[in-house]
């Protein structure tokens, strides 16, 4: 007697931009026929919230359905954060425990620092937190007044998930993929990177509102304190895109013996 067929793996795929961001659509569409898909993210755009939870007020989810080529995907628009998207998801939304999670297509790199701030590497984290096999897919482009192309991303996501399923992931580990904005012809392969070190210089611009009342508004500007090889930022300049693996343990090693040695 044969074999019952192997259950398709669920892929749980969530961002930070929001459910209608053509990002996470795009991502949907390049994961299609890849296993059984379902979408749980922020009903809105929920950028540079890091790894915030809600807490002090219900979170909500809203039944919809996302289109693929096959047809259509289930989907839920939640009224929180990113991880708030995968907390819900694998504890009451999902019919099983998912295989992997994708968190993206976001817009605009998600470098160095810049995954300390980002939701989407933070829906990622839940996932590893939580056991399960995940990946962050972010495009590197910045500017908003021109449509992004998100085919390569999308490639190159499914590209790379594929390789998840079949592989795994390390325990406590999940990817961080950063797309260089070219088509994909030009993009010359994938780089296994570290994560560069870097900082924001933040400035505060004093505003007054129509009744007179001041506030502020937050710029900065990106300094790359990393000249060194095989970080994320210089595999996306030179463009390749960048695969970093990140972990949840965020001790510093190497510096544990030198603070035992201090005068507590």
């Amino acid at each position: 007697m044969a074999a019952p067929p192997a259950e398709s793996p669920l892929i749980l795929i969530s961002n930070d931009d929001g459910i209608d961001a053509p990002g996470i659509r795009a991502l949907t569409a390049a994961l299609d026929g890849l296993g059984e898909l379902m979408v749980v993210a922020p009903a809105q755009e929920q950028s540079a919230v890091g790894h915030a939870i809600t807490v002090r007020m219900p979170v909500r989810a809203h039944e919809r359905t996302m289109e693929v080529p096959s047809g259509t995907v289930p989907a839920y628009a939640v009224t929180g954060t990113p991880a708030d998207c995968i907390k819900l998801a694998i504890t009451q939304l999902t019919p099983r425990r998912p295989a992997l999670i994708v968190s993206g297509i976001n817009r605009g790199p998600n470098t160095a620092v810049n995954v300390i701030y980002s939701g989407t590497v933070s829906a990622a984290t839940e996932g590893a937190i939580s056991g399960i096999d995940a990946m962050a897919v972010s495009l590197c482009k910045w500017k908003a007044e021109a449509a992004a192309d998100y085919e390569a991303a999308g490639r190159y996501a499914r590209r790379m998930a594929e390789e998840i399923l079949a592989q795994g992931l390390p325990p406590g580990v999940l990817l961080n993929v950063n797309v260089p904005d070219q088509p994909y012809r030009d993009i010359r392969g994938i780089a296994i990177t570290r994560q560069a070190r870097s900082r924001w210089e933040e400035s505060f611009e004093a505003r007054t509102d129509p009744l007179q009342r001041p506030y502020y508004w937050m710029a900065g500007t990106f300094v790359n304190l990393d000249e060194g090889d095989n970080t994320d930022i210089e595999a996306v300049e030179g463009g390749y895109v960048s695969a970093t693996p990140l972990q949840l343990d965020l001790t510093a090693h190497d510096h544990l013996q030198a603070l035992r040695k201090w005068t507590w």
